[in-house]
């Protein structure tokens, strides 16, 4: 397996994406009104471990597909992910809504995790693994307030 992934830099990128265009339009970001220091740490400690993982095999730690099938399922559940992660920002874009908060944190932790898991990627799967529940209760707890 190459060391570089294209695919993986191909959705990390439209993930990205609405994040972007909801930084320009909102300079001041997005409020966080759920503190917890040691959450959030390992919530961003497991977000930009997953970027770098799913764009970056580290040898012995990434063992790749294990046939063109499970290559295939990457490329279109991934695909479909990023779609529905991209159409709701769409449609919810100035709602604040439970819903919202929770979607667009469920599915990139899906994405990740299944991407881990597909691409037998040791650390992508462990940087999800920490990733999801800390992103998923930030968002709960920031729309519930």
């Amino acid at each position: 397996m190459k060391w570089f992934n294209l695919h993986g830099l191909i959705f990390v990128a439209l993930l990205m994406i609405p994040n972007i265009l909801f930084a320009l339009k909102y300079k001041n970001g997005f409020e966080n009104n759920w503190k917890n220091k040691y959450i959030e740490g390992f919530e961003q400690i497991g977000r930009y471990g997953c970027f770098f993982t799913m764009i970056f095999n580290i040898p012995y730690t990434c063992f790749g597909y294990c046939s063109e099938k499970a290559f295939g399922a990457y490329c279109v559940i991934n695909t479909v992910l990023v779609a529905s992660y991209c159409l709701i920002w769409c449609i919810c874009f100035r709602k604040n809504s439970l819903f919202r908060a929770l979607s667009l944190s469920i599915l990139p932790s899906v994405l990740f995790l299944f991407s881990g898991i597909l691409c037998r990627s040791v650390l992508l799967t462990v940087f999800a693994a920490v990733f999801a529940p800390c992103h998923i209760l930030i968002s709960y707890r920031n729309a519930k307030q």
